[in-house]
């Protein structure tokens, strides 16, 4: 029996007394109000502690959803409770020795996935922004009644949710149930009118959920395609028993004029997206945006196992009042990213033209920036909750993504295993042999009360036990220490030549510009170019060079134009605001210093390719 069937069966046979009682209902589709009703039918005598998550798994940010708290009140056998609050975050009702009722409205007009949003053409919530958590009683059964409002605009919404149904039928409103708290806020919930389509990946059904008004959306195209990055990744993680580690996977997308992202779950991931990335009916070429979606689809998938059950040792039991810290996002979330890509490949999606097309634009989105230097992607991991969710516009000359050099973490680890092995070991025998240590029975050792994680120091030997190479210098320069990973030397064994671009390069101010209300925004000055030592910063407002007014229409364009009438070495004159006061400085233009790696396939050396493309896929089902 599976994990999810395991508990679910578990809580059903809990009696329904025993289980922790929500219910939830659009209270005012225009205010944006979910209305929550807690019973607790045996709260702590000495006066009940409930709270509410400070943040949410898998978005490393203290985000204080409790202030979204517009009001609470308490009541017993009809009669008020005192509730008092204790912090931020959390309150305590008065003793009473009867079912303590909780009710409190929740504003939700958050339109991202890691939160709330209503209004009156839809419904979604994640259960770390709704649900109080009742203290000691965590891992009892949780019943949810998603209720429909009883206004005409939501007449013919429907639910779509990972969440085990408890009375509710598939797609219904009713009741819902999760074995605990952990599992009740792990299944965001999205109701509405949505476009439904499903699939099997390796026997497993798959619902693909789309909110949002696309017309002429190729919804056909979409499935076929996410089917195969899914029975891609089941028989990665399991190559001869396929088998998934969930009962049924939802994806659910919200479709709006611009946006991107995504948040994973044990069974469900929550995307939003551009319009203009969901295919068209009849248009059957690849455009980036689309490409750039399927990348998110593989990602928050592959999430699934790694990070939603192999996990750091910090957040095997998570403490969502709190910060959790670990080292070791550069892996989890690294990884994930250097496999997204490559799973498109593996599922045929893309080839490899394409795929180093990609790498090649993180490669150069990572040595943009100079912060690269200065923070190790274990730091960066470690910082996550007060540097990398927290950017600013100092931010390129600070940090480093521990997403996108960490996926070049992942390659550099891959093509150096495969390299001192021949080929008969890989990152992908890695990744299993996490998988069979941590993963597999993650929620099973979960509810025995057994949490387990990778420590913080364990990597090291997992990777020489599973493929018997030493990476410990590897992981020394260039995870604990600020190295670029020598892409263009590991690749030249796999017939791959690492192009660093023109050498002679346009002149430059070193900035990245925005349009603002006022004009033409600095909103970067990259540290040593020549803006920086000009004296210009973030949030200068640029309004002529050389006494030539910097058009605010496609300013990025329309700067670089303007420059390139000058030569490296030249020195403008640049008329700037601050604020409201007029700066005027002399900038000597330096070298455009923005990456232009590329890859290229040697074409006397396509052999060495072919051998090595196979490889990537034969490690998936030895």
């Amino acid at each position: 029996m599976s994990t999810q069937k395991a508990t679910q069966s578990q809580a059903s046979r809990n009696s329904v007394k025993n289980a922790i009682h929500y219910s939830i209902i659009p209270k005012d589709l225009a205010a944006h109000l979910y209305q929550v009703t807690l019973h607790i039918s045996q709260p702590d005598p000495e006066g009940q502690i409930v709270s509410l998550p400070a943040w949410i798994p898998g978005s490393y940010m203290v985000r204080e959803f409790a202030r979204n708290i517009v009001q609470i009140k308490a009541s017993a056998a009809g009669k008020k409770v005192a509730l008092k609050k204790l912090d931020k975050h959390t309150w305590q009702a008065a003793p009473c020795n009867t079912e303590l009722l909780i009710s409190y409205d929740v504003y939700a007009w958050d339109l991202s996935v890691r939160a709330a949003h209503l209004d009156q053409s839809h419904a979604f919530f994640n259960g770390t922004s709704v649900f109080l958590s009742v203290h000691g009683q965590e891992f009892v059964p949780h019943i949810v009644d998603i209720q429909r409002a009883d206004v005409p605009a939501c007449k013919s919404w429907r639910v779509a949710t990972s969440l085990p149904e408890l009375k509710a039928k598939r797609y219904g409103f009713g009741t819902y149930i999760a074995a605990n708290y952990d599992e009740l806020v792990d299944h965001p919930v999205e109701c509405g009118d949505f476009a439904l389509a499903t699939f099997e990946a390796h026997g497993v059904p798959h619902d693909f959920v789309v909110t949002g008004n696309v017309p002429n959306m190729d919804m056909e195209r979409m499935v076929a395609d996410v089917k195969k990055i899914c029975e891609s990744q089941i028989a990665f993680f399991e190559p001869r028993a396929k088998k998934a580690p969930m009962d049924r996977y939802v994806f659910m997308t919200m479709v709006v004029g611009e946006g991107y992202g995504g948040l994973e779950h044990r069974a469900s991931t929550a995307l939003i997206c551009n319009r203009t990335d969901i295919p068209v009916k009849h248009q059957p070429e690849m455009s980036d945006g689309y490409r750039g979606f399927l990348g998110l689809c593989s990602h928050e998938y592959f999430h699934t196992w790694n990070v939603k059950r192999i996990k750091p040792a910090a957040f095997a039991s998570y403490d969502l009042r709190q910060e959790n810290y670990t080292s070791l996002l550069w892996l989890f979330e690294g990884f994930t990213s250097y496999y997204d890509d490559l799973m498109l490949v593996r599922a045929g999606l893309i080839d490899e033209v394409a795929y180093l097309k990609l790498l090649a634009q993180t490669v150069n989105n990572v040595h943009r920036g100079s912060g690269r230097l200065k923070q190790s992607v274990a730091e960066s991991s470690f910082d996550a909750w007060t540097k990398y969710y927290r950017q600013d516009e100092n931010s390129p000359n600070a940090i480093v993504s521990y997403y996108t050099k960490g996926s070049l973490v992942g390659l550099g680890l891959d093509l150096t295993i495969r390299a001192a092995t021949g080929g008969k070991k890989s990152l992908d025998d890695v990744m299993r042999a996490l998988w069979q240590k941590f993963g597999r029975d993650f929620y099973v050792n979960f509810a025995a009360g057994k949490q387990q994680g990778l420590a913080e120091d364990e990597i090291e030997t997992i990777i020489e036990k599973a493929t018997g190479v030493n990476v410990r210098r590897f992981l020394d320069k260039h995870v604990r220490g600020t190295e670029d990973v020598p892409l263009a030397q590991l690749f030249a064994d796999f017939g791959i030549r690492f192009d660093a671009g023109k050498s002679n390069k346009p002149a430059s101010l070193g900035v990245k510009v925005a349009r603002d209300a006022n004009g033409c925004k600095i909103a970067h000055a990259y540290e040593g170019r020549a803006a920086h030592l000009a004296g210009l910063s973030a949030n200068d407002i640029l309004v002529a060079i050389n006494g030539l007014r910097v058009s605010i229409a496609d300013v990025s364009d329309n700067l670089a134009v303007a420059i390139g009438r000058y030569r490296v070495g030249d020195t403008v004159e640049i008329h700037a605001f601050r604020r409201d006061e007029l700066l005027v400085v002399k900038a000597k233009l330096q070298a455009d210093d923005v990456p232009a790696v590329s890859f290229n396939i040697e074409s006397d050396t396509k052999a060495a390719l072919t051998n090595a493309r196979p490889s990537y896929r034969k490690a998936t089902k030895s």
